[in-house]
């Protein structure tokens, strides 16, 4: 659902005339009044022109935005202004689609401290940093940015719906290293295509997107979608302090959670997903749209508590729900416990994975996971192995260890060597694989995603010692 404000701003554009239609033939007519007419044409010529002059994109240094006029991007396709939601008279500095007709909010500046009236401006300080403050010199809401300009500051919306600021005439490039501040770094509750939600691991920033706290109020509320920092990140929902959802690490091709059937990352026809792992620099997801005039937004919806990529119709002017998550309940976090596979088809949904039992001794309950069926002995002959399972989503990755360069075989004797480590993968499964990803501990949130190629070798008590199994789930 998008939210829908109510606006006091100033249109800076009229409608144009379409030149090639309107060609007036005109006889029997005296000069008065054509006169009259050339006047008329001209000064309606004029007023479009200084319509679109006042229409523009930037604010220097000398200018301030007042509550009742507007930034557009070159484009037109997204507005900065202040506004107000249907029922609050609360004022907030945000920015919206200005090209479809349902005004959808994306990003609230002062989303945590709401203005009282429409006495306050947007300004530029010297020391680059923007500051929105009342007639009194009372500051609501800043930037706080310690980048200092090298040239006067001048701030830009630009077409992507990123707000940004820059040195003045330092417009050759839109490369965000040159930026003194950007929205994108601080997202609401909207993650517009080119936008990254992770971490500068050099900075310390994290980008990630928080709901609304109800549809009346923007301040952030406590449906949180992120990044994990940790040696091979996963992007997880989080209610307050708790997981609620998670992606399952990143396989090279797609989220290892994903299913392939429905959800195909990389090859859908509609967008283009990336996950960036820079060791040093940072780690962060992205998606873009293949067709440039396709409208798509993904939203944190409080209310009902998923995570929601909508995609705008113009035939019928709606927004449409297109993926959703979770999207069941194997698809929220854990919910069948350590070594129990979670299949939203089955009854039980939650079932032990071959070589395990539950865990209960109530085995109609399977929330307390399960345990191995066969006493375990680590690197003891007969009594230590591993089996292959295809079809799983990987582990959590909280206590995980990744090594980019490893064979597969190199990585199971890389497990093999650790009595803690209790499974092992590919951390790319494209091609004939690469890379090693290993698991410490217990496993848990698993569940089928019918993923071909992504395999799961378990640590498990097997007389077969060195002989894989292979456990396929369609």
């Amino acid at each position: 659902m998008p939210k829908i404000c109510s606006t006091n701003t100033v249109t800076h554009t009229i409608p144009s005339v379409n030149a090639h239609i309107f060609n007036p033939v005109i006889t029997g007519i005296n000069h008065s009044a054509m006169a009259i007419f050339t006047l008329t044409l001209g000064i309606c010529t004029l007023l479009f022109l200084l319509s679109k002059a006042f229409s523009t994109d930037t604010l220097t240094l000398s200018q301030s935005l007042h509550d009742g006029t507007t930034l557009s991007s070159k484009d037109e396709t997204f507005e900065l202004g202040f506004f107000s939601l249907r029922n609050s008279t609360n004022r907030y500095l945000g920015i919206w689609f200005k090209n479809i007709p349902v005004k959808t909010i994306v990003w609230v500046a002062n989303r945590d401290h709401p203005l009282k009236d429409n006495s306050t401006k947007l300004t530029i300080t010297n020391d680059g940093n923007l500051l929105l403050r009342t007639n009194n010199n009372t500051v609501h809401w800043s930037t706080n940015t310690t980048t200092k300009p090298l040239r006067p500051p001048i701030l830009q919306l630009l077409n992507t719906g990123n707000l940004i600021l820059r040195n003045d005439d330092d417009n050759s490039s839109n490369s965000e290293e040159k930026f003194l501040w950007q929205s994108f770094d601080y997202p609401c509750d909207t993650l517009l295509p080119g936008m990254k939600l992770g971490w500068n691991k050099k900075t310390g920033l994290n980008r990630s997107i928080t709901a609304w706290k109800n549809w009346d109020d923007p301040s952030a509320g406590n449906f949180t979608w992120g990044i994990t920092f940790d040696s091979n990140p996963e992007m997880v929902l989080w209610k307050g302090t708790s997981k609620y959802h998670r992606s399952g690490p990143w396989n090279g091709v797609r989220f290892s959670g994903a299913f392939a059937g429905s959800n195909r990352l990389t090859t859908h026809p509609l967008f283009v997903y990336e996950l960036v792992n820079n060791n040093d620099d940072e780690v962060y997801y992205s998606y873009r749209s293949i067709n440039k005039s396709l409208i798509s937004i993904v939203v944190m919806n409080q209310t009902l508590f998923r995570r929601q990529r909508i995609i705008w119709i113009p035939d019928n002017g709606t927004w449409r729900l297109f993926q959703t998550a979770p999207r069941d309940i194997c698809d929220t976090y854990n919910p069948c416990g350590s070594y129990a596979n979670c299949m939203v088809d089955s009854s039980p949904v939650c079932q032990c994975l071959e070589g395990f039992q539950p865990k209960s001794s109530e085995t109609t309950d399977l929330s307390q996971g399960c345990v191995r069926s066969e006493p375990w002995r680590c690197r003891v002959e007969k009594r230590d192995g591993f089996r292959k399972f295809v079809g799983l989503k990987y582990p959590d990755t909280t206590h995980s260890w990744v090594n980019r360069s490893m064979t597969l075989d190199e990585c199971k004797v890389k497990c093999w060597e650790n009595c803690s480590c209790t499974a092992y993968a590919n951390l790319d499964i494209r091609g004939a694989g690469s890379g090693c990803s290993i698991w410490f501990g217990d496993l848990i949130d698993l569940k089928v995603v019918s993923q071909s190629g992504q395999y799961l070798y378990i640590r498990m008590a097997d007389s077969r010692t060195g002989e894989i199994n292979t456990l396929i789930f369609i």
